[in-house]
């Protein structure tokens, strides 16, 4: 198999193992098995919907990165977006200087940065799947979808299903779900094939808009709508003004009283900017296993 090769540079303090060790534990993007030094998966790539195997290891001041096909700005992009590679984290450390709180977080996974779904159409279908299901059952069902629907990719000698396209699931019937949720994908891919679940159009908007477009598109609900533009689209600034989940973490994390409002958690968010979604990300992961990623 031939395979091809790229850098990306880590601006900021980065650590590529904090972030294979996440991946590890959260079963949402299907990743192939670990080894403990690369991270390997395959995705049908946002920039053309075609699929490609991709196994990144850590290198000097950032990753290296393996293909199963050329990768062009498009994916090079894709890929530093799934590692929040595409943001300058220099200043995030300061944050944690002000705000004691966050600084502890920092110090517990130093270099942890958001690692987010291989496309915002994937955080989307993720998102329907795992509603009112645990983790666990969902990613099984999410697997099977890539395994009947999805194109092959061998990586590392493994075979692997990338999960499917928009265009596949438009019609796909029999999806192994409630015919409610089977229905709210085909509408995601037919939001996604209108440009609406990329991560241009979703970063191009202020964050406000965004979860506000999110949230009209089926079977997305408040906490849906953050997790498609905070860890699909990775967008690095975004504050899901109304989770109950992370106001409950924030609460216990900061003292503040059962009815506090949404005003007071936007309020306290303010002072991470332009980091608001990295510092939800270390909130929220720290209470992985006790949390689920579901509405």
């Amino acid at each position: 198999m031939t395979t091809h090769g790229f850098t990306l540079t880590a601006e900021g303090p980065f650590d590529f193992g904090a972030s294979l060790r996440f991946v590890e534990d959260w079963p949402a993007t299907s990743a192939l098995p670990s080894d403990g030094r690369a991270l390997r998966f395959a995705y049908c790539a946002e920039s053309d919907w075609l699929p490609i195997g991709v196994s990144v290891t850590a290198a000097p001041g950032g990753v290296a990165v393996a293909t199963t096909r050329a990768a062009g700005p498009g994916i090079r992009g894709e890929v530093a977006r799934i590692l929040s590679l595409d943001v300058d984290g220099a200043g995030f450390a300061r944050l944690g200087e002000a705000d004691p709180v966050l600084g502890d977080l920092q110090r517990a996974r130093p270099g942890l940065r958001p690692v987010c779904f291989w496309s915002p159409w994937e955080a989307a279908c993720w998102a329907v799947i795992v509603q009112r299901s645990s983790m666990l059952i969902a990613a099984r069902l999410k697997q099977r979808i890539a395994e009947r629907y999805g194109a092959k990719v061998t990586l590392d000698g493994q075979v692997y299903p990338a999960f499917p396209p928009p265009v596949t699931l438009l019609e796909a019937g029999g999806l192994g779900l409630p015919a409610q949720k089977e229905e709210w994908v085909r509408g995601l891919a037919r939001a996604a094939l209108d440009g609406l679940l990329t991560t241009e159009h979703l970063r191009a908007l202020a964050p406000e808009e965004a979860l506000s477009e999110l949230r009209a598109l089926p079977g997305v609900g408040p906490f849906s709508a953050g997790l498609i533009l905070i860890r699909g689209a990775g967008a690095p600034d975004a504050f899901p003004g109304d989770e109950p989940r992370l106001f409950a973490i924030l609460r216990e994390a900061y003292g503040l009283p059962e009815d506090a409002p949404p005003a007071a958690y936007r309020k306290l968010a303010e002072a991470w900017r332009p980091y608001r979604s990295w510092a939800s990300f270390l909130f929220r992961a720290s209470t992985y296993g006790v949390m689920d990623d579901r509405d």
